[in-house]
Protein backbone atom coordinates (compact mmCIF):
# COMPACT_ATOMS: atom_id res chain seq x y z
CA UNK A 1 0.00 0.00 0.00
CA UNK A 2 1.12 3.54 -0.56
CA UNK A 3 1.88 5.57 2.50
CA UNK A 4 -1.12 7.87 2.08
CA UNK A 5 -3.69 5.06 2.03
CA UNK A 6 -6.27 4.60 4.76
CA UNK A 7 -8.19 1.51 5.79
CA UNK A 8 -11.62 1.78 7.35
CA UNK A 9 -12.85 -1.38 9.11
CA UNK A 10 -16.33 -1.22 10.60
CA UNK A 11 -19.18 -3.23 12.10
CA UNK A 12 -22.72 -2.08 11.44
CA UNK A 13 -25.94 -3.83 12.40
CA UNK A 14 -28.56 -1.28 11.35
CA UNK A 15 -26.47 0.54 8.74
CA UNK A 16 -25.73 3.63 10.86
CA UNK A 17 -22.00 2.96 11.31
CA UNK A 18 -21.77 1.95 7.63
CA UNK A 19 -23.22 5.35 6.69
CA UNK A 20 -20.62 7.01 8.89
CA UNK A 21 -17.84 4.97 7.26
CA UNK A 22 -18.97 6.01 3.77
CA UNK A 23 -19.12 9.70 4.72
CA UNK A 24 -15.68 9.52 6.37
CA UNK A 25 -14.31 7.84 3.22
CA UNK A 26 -15.75 10.65 1.08
CA UNK A 27 -13.90 13.17 3.22
CA UNK A 28 -10.65 11.21 2.95
CA UNK A 29 -10.96 11.09 -0.84
CA UNK A 30 -11.84 14.80 -1.00
CA UNK A 31 -8.60 15.59 0.85
CA UNK A 32 -6.59 13.62 -1.71
CA UNK A 33 -5.83 10.37 0.11
CA UNK A 34 -6.79 6.87 -0.93
CA UNK A 35 -9.12 4.76 1.18
CA UNK A 36 -10.35 1.20 1.34
CA UNK A 37 -13.46 0.26 3.33
CA UNK A 38 -14.09 -3.21 4.74
CA UNK A 39 -16.88 -4.73 6.75
CA UNK A 40 -15.44 -6.34 9.88
CA UNK A 41 -16.53 -9.78 8.63
CA UNK A 42 -14.36 -9.37 5.52
CA UNK A 43 -11.30 -7.88 7.22
CA UNK A 44 -8.18 -9.51 8.60
CA UNK A 45 -6.24 -7.91 11.45
CA UNK A 46 -2.83 -8.29 9.75
CA UNK A 47 -4.09 -5.98 7.00
CA UNK A 48 -3.91 -3.08 9.45
CA UNK A 49 -0.12 -3.18 9.26
CA UNK A 50 -0.29 -2.55 5.48
CA UNK A 51 -1.89 0.89 5.85
CA UNK A 52 -0.51 4.15 7.19
CA UNK A 53 -3.96 5.36 8.27
CA UNK A 54 -6.37 3.17 10.23
CA UNK A 55 -9.96 3.98 11.16
CA UNK A 56 -12.05 1.51 13.14
CA UNK A 57 -15.80 1.88 13.47
CA UNK A 58 -18.29 0.06 15.65
CA UNK A 59 -21.69 0.59 17.14
CA UNK A 60 -21.94 0.17 20.89
CA UNK A 61 -23.79 -2.96 21.93
CA UNK A 62 -25.83 -3.50 25.06
CA UNK A 63 -24.61 -1.44 28.03
CA UNK A 64 -21.22 -0.49 26.56
CA UNK A 65 -19.67 -3.41 24.70
CA UNK A 66 -18.15 -4.03 21.32
CA UNK A 67 -20.53 -5.83 18.97
CA UNK A 68 -20.09 -9.62 18.90
CA UNK A 69 -18.80 -9.56 15.32
CA UNK A 70 -15.93 -7.27 16.38
CA UNK A 71 -14.71 -9.35 19.36
CA UNK A 72 -12.45 -11.81 17.48
CA UNK A 73 -10.88 -9.02 15.40
CA UNK A 74 -10.31 -6.96 18.54
CA UNK A 75 -8.61 -9.84 20.34
CA UNK A 76 -6.48 -10.74 17.30
CA UNK A 77 -5.22 -7.15 17.20
CA UNK A 78 -3.04 -7.98 20.23
CA UNK A 79 -0.47 -9.52 17.87
CA UNK A 80 0.01 -6.23 15.97
CA UNK A 81 2.51 -3.41 16.29
CA UNK A 82 0.86 -0.24 14.99
CA UNK A 83 3.73 2.07 15.92
CA UNK A 84 3.95 4.89 13.41
CA UNK A 85 0.39 4.40 12.14
CA UNK A 86 -2.14 7.22 12.32
CA UNK A 87 -5.44 6.02 13.78
CA UNK A 88 -8.89 7.00 15.02
CA UNK A 89 -12.23 5.38 15.81
CA UNK A 90 -15.88 6.20 15.21
CA UNK A 91 -19.30 4.71 15.71
CA UNK A 92 -23.00 5.09 16.12
CA UNK A 93 -24.33 5.07 19.63
CA UNK A 94 -27.36 5.85 21.74
CA UNK A 95 -27.26 8.60 24.34
CA UNK A 96 -30.02 6.90 26.32
CA UNK A 97 -27.39 4.45 27.63
CA UNK A 98 -25.05 5.29 30.50
CA UNK A 99 -21.87 4.49 28.53
CA UNK A 100 -22.64 6.39 25.31
CA UNK A 101 -20.40 5.19 22.50
CA UNK A 102 -18.25 2.97 24.71
CA UNK A 103 -17.22 0.86 21.70
CA UNK A 104 -15.45 3.91 20.23
CA UNK A 105 -13.56 4.41 23.49
CA UNK A 106 -12.62 0.71 23.63
CA UNK A 107 -11.26 0.85 20.06
CA UNK A 108 -9.35 4.07 20.72
CA UNK A 109 -7.74 2.46 23.77
CA UNK A 110 -6.70 -0.62 21.78
CA UNK A 111 -5.19 1.46 18.96
CA UNK A 112 -3.21 3.51 21.47
CA UNK A 113 -2.11 0.38 23.36
CA UNK A 114 -0.71 -1.04 20.09
CA UNK A 115 1.38 2.05 19.48
CA UNK A 116 -0.75 3.92 16.96
CA UNK A 117 -0.73 7.70 17.00
CA UNK A 118 -4.27 8.84 17.76
CA UNK A 119 -5.10 11.53 15.22
CA UNK A 120 -8.52 12.69 16.40
CA UNK A 121 -10.90 12.18 19.29
CA UNK A 122 -13.35 9.36 18.63
CA UNK A 123 -16.38 10.39 16.60
CA UNK A 124 -19.72 9.40 18.12
CA UNK A 125 -23.04 9.96 16.38
CA UNK A 126 -26.37 9.07 17.97
CA UNK A 127 -28.31 6.54 15.91
CA UNK A 128 -28.54 7.29 12.16
CA UNK A 129 -26.46 10.27 11.02
CA UNK A 130 -28.55 13.15 9.68
CA UNK A 131 -27.35 15.47 6.90
CA UNK A 132 -25.34 17.69 9.27
CA UNK A 133 -23.80 14.69 11.01
CA UNK A 134 -22.82 13.12 7.68
CA UNK A 135 -21.00 16.37 6.93
CA UNK A 136 -19.33 16.09 10.35
CA UNK A 137 -18.19 12.58 9.35
CA UNK A 138 -16.87 13.89 6.06
CA UNK A 139 -14.96 16.64 7.92
CA UNK A 140 -13.56 13.97 10.25
CA UNK A 141 -12.30 12.08 7.19
CA UNK A 142 -10.78 15.23 5.67
CA UNK A 143 -9.02 16.13 8.91
CA UNK A 144 -7.68 12.59 9.23
CA UNK A 145 -6.45 12.55 5.63
CA UNK A 146 -4.85 15.99 5.96
CA UNK A 147 -2.92 14.80 9.00
CA UNK A 148 -1.87 11.65 7.15
CA UNK A 149 -0.78 13.56 4.06
CA UNK A 150 1.21 16.05 6.20
CA UNK A 151 2.99 13.14 7.92
CA UNK A 152 3.84 11.50 4.61
CA UNK A 153 5.20 14.62 2.93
Amino acid sequence: MSENTCLIVYASMSGNTAEMAEAIAEGIKAAGAAVEIKDILLANTVELEDYQGILLGAYTWDQGSLPDEFIDFYEEMDTLDLTGKLAAAFGSCDSSYEHRGAAVDILMGKLQQLGAQIALDGLKIDLAPNVEEKELCSQFGRQFANMLLAECS
